[in-house]
């Protein structure tokens, strides 16, 4: 961002910022990136996809069948022979004919765009759930926009193909095949004359295509760019205002805006030079045929010529021959479009989770509570460890606090009970159970975490203390609120628990959405709970309101608290004090006070503090 106000912004530090999350793209075509995505029709074949290709089928048989009868039957026959009655006769047939194109028309657009819809849907619909099962690594390395994109923008850019382009192509391609061998029928020496501008034309725009395919990759990144930047603005736009930085800070989009604009124009400005080179085809294509077909007329078919009949069917079929062509090139746009969204759509669905199963896991149908570390070494980049060889016995049913300064480890141990990231090396346990061979979600399911940002989703209060137990009655719901002492406050509100909270609950206050996620996670009924610095945004008298609900909430479950504020921790049942990813010392409270150690320096510290203010 611009340190000067009359600064553009640096587009260096832009590309060095998201080049980590979004790389150019250096692959030739990838037809097998294309068919990868074909399997997604799989489901439709039998229905939407066949239905589509049968009527698609029948309005090009149509399509190929009215030049010839107007051609050859109408004029070379009917109206040569002044045959009145087979000419109404025609008549009738083409008009039957145009009805039957129009029926299987709306019926190929309708079943074509039945078929995108369901592929879309299932595709973002897979893409979100790979998405969730990944584990918190992935979403340490990538912005919440970037992710975005992935799921709507790269999707969406899909739709276009699956909707028309699929069923199109095979039609445009049927109808060529059809058209080319109709031409060599009718008048061969016609046919290669009026063809003869085909290689040129494919030579020219072979080179283009390689220049428009590395444009359209290119617009997916500025995408993604500008999204991701938007999606965290949003966000973070408060801190914006506070430290008045918006013009900074549209600068900055502005930049990203620009880029995706010139992107988005070099994109369409070589695509659209695809079509003039098939017009100019056309028209000499059309220059041809008049001048070499009056000539072969005037020879007549006596001396090697043709018809007049011949002649209209050949100018029917060269207008419906270049308008296939130029719909390819658009296809091959497509096509560009589909591959530059669907390698960024694989790249995460090729992702794996580092937390991943073993075959028949074990499950925790009931779990006590007893946790082991056994000498568990851990580090978030393989560079900077953050637990050293960690040790430590947590019995069920006690509570025990990790207390220590920022960045010595306590959430790392958090983290690693609930097993968002595994050990790099030891073992965790679980009532004697190693959780790398444990299921996920039963483990999970027994485990409720407190953090100090407590995320509040849309929806009313009721909808967010129920989140984690879904099936919870409204009694169920309204009692855990009175035991956490949140039930003053929401009958307060205008609607009570059916009040709506907005994103990220913006209507209520830090210690409030405190409040709902201790009745969030007494309501999940669970045997192991983590608070993680949980009370750090109450205050003092909320602080005390819910010491009561506290001990109740971790009675006869095993409590695991991470405080710097260290008077919430007084009665735990042991204290683990932690300095850079080592245990130095534990016991109760009062034990450690008498050591005089680490411990003791920290209590110490902070009652001073308290005295100074």
């Amino acid at each position: 961002m611009a340190t000067n106000q009359e600064q553009a912004p640096d587009k260096r530090h832009l590309k060095r910022f998201y080049y980590t999350v979004d790389q150019a793209i250096e692959k030739p075509f990838n037809w097998k990136q294309i068919w990868r995505l074909l399997v997604y029709l799989k489901p439709y074949t039998k229905t939407y996809l066949l239905g589509a290709i049968i009527v698609m089928i029948i309005s090009t048989a149509i399509r190929l069948a009215i030049p010839i009868l107007i051609g050859k039957a109408a004029i070379d026959i009917a109206i040569a022979n002044k045959d009145t009655t087979l000419l109404i006769y025609l008549v009738i047939i083409i008009g039957v004919l145009y009805l039957l194109s129009y029926i299987a028309n709306y019926l190929r657009i309708k079943w074509v765009n039945l078929l995108g819809q369901n592929v879309i849907f299932d595709l973002r619909q897979h893409l979100f759930t790979h998405v969730q099962s990944l584990s918190n690594n992935f979403f340490d390395k990538r912005s919440a926009g970037s992710i975005l994109v992935r799921i709507m923008n790269d999707t969406n850019s899909l739709q276009e193909l699956f909707s028309s382009g699929i069923i199109n192509l095979l039609m445009d391609i049927a109808t060529l095949l059809g058209i080319v061998t109709l031409l060599f029928t009718l008048s061969p020496k016609l046919a290669i004359a009026v063809l003869v501008v085909l290689p040129l034309m494919f030579y020219i725009t072979t080179v283009l295509r390689r220049k428009i395919r590395r444009t359209w990759q290119e617009v997916r990144i500025q995408q993604s760019r500008m999204n991701s930047h938007l999606n965290e603005s949003i966000q973070g736009i408060r801190i914006t205002q506070s430290f008045t930085q918006e013009k900074e800070n549209t600068e900055f989009f502005n930049g990203l805006n620009t880029d995706t604009y010139n992107a988005w124009l070099d994109a369409t400005r070589k695509s659209a030079m695809f079509r003039p080179f098939v017009e100019m085809s056309n028209a000499v294509g059309t220059v041809i045929l008049i001048v070499f077909g009056a000539h072969l007329i005037i020879q007549g078919p006596a001396n090697g010529g043709i018809e007049l009949g011949t002649f209209v069917a050949f100018a029917f079929f060269l207008g419906m021959f270049w308008d296939p062509i130029s719909r390819l090139g658009q296809m091959y746009n497509q096509l560009l479009v589909a591959m530059a969204s669907s390698e960024r759509i694989f790249e995460y669905l090729d992702e794996k989770p580092n937390v991943d199963e073993v075959e028949n896991p074990y499950e925790f149908n009931e779990m006590k509570g007893h946790i082991e570390f056994d000498k568990v070494q851990f580090s978030y980049d393989n560079d900077r460890i953050a637990l050293h060889e960690v040790s430590l016995e947590m019995k069920a049913g006690q509570t025990i606090a990790l207390v220590g300064h920022t960045g010595s480890g306590k959430s790392t141990i958090a983290n690693l009970i609930s097993r968002f990231y595994d050990p790099t090396k030891g073992q965790v346990k679980i009532d004697g159970h190693n959780l790398r061979e444990a299921s996920l979600k039963s483990l999970r399911d027994h485990i409720s975490v407190v953090l100090q940002d407590t995320f509040i989703f849309s929806g009313t209060i009721m909808d967010n203390i129920r989140f984690g137990r879904p099936d919870a009655t409204d009694e169920e719901i309204m009692e855990a609120a009175k035991v956490v002492g949140a039930d003053d406050f929401i009958k307060r509100l205008a609607n009570g628990y059916h009040t709506e909270v907005e994103e990220r609950g913006n209507i209520l206050s830090a210690g409030e959405r405190q409040l709902l996620s201790f009745a969030r996670a007494l309501l999940a009924n669970p045997s192991i709970i983590i608070l993680d610095e949980a009370t750090a945004s109450i205050d003092t008298e909320t602080e005390l309101k819910i010491q009561a609900a506290l001990r109740r909430l971790l009675k006869g479950r095993t409590a695991i608290i991470i405080a710097h504020r260290l008077s919430t921790i007084r009665e735990a049942d042991n204290i683990f004090v932690l300095e850079n990813g080592k245990i130095l010392e534990n016991g109760s409270h009062q034990e450690l006070m008498d050591k005089k150690g680490e411990y003791y320096q920290l209590v110490r510290s902070q009652f001073q503090m308290l005295d100074a203010i």
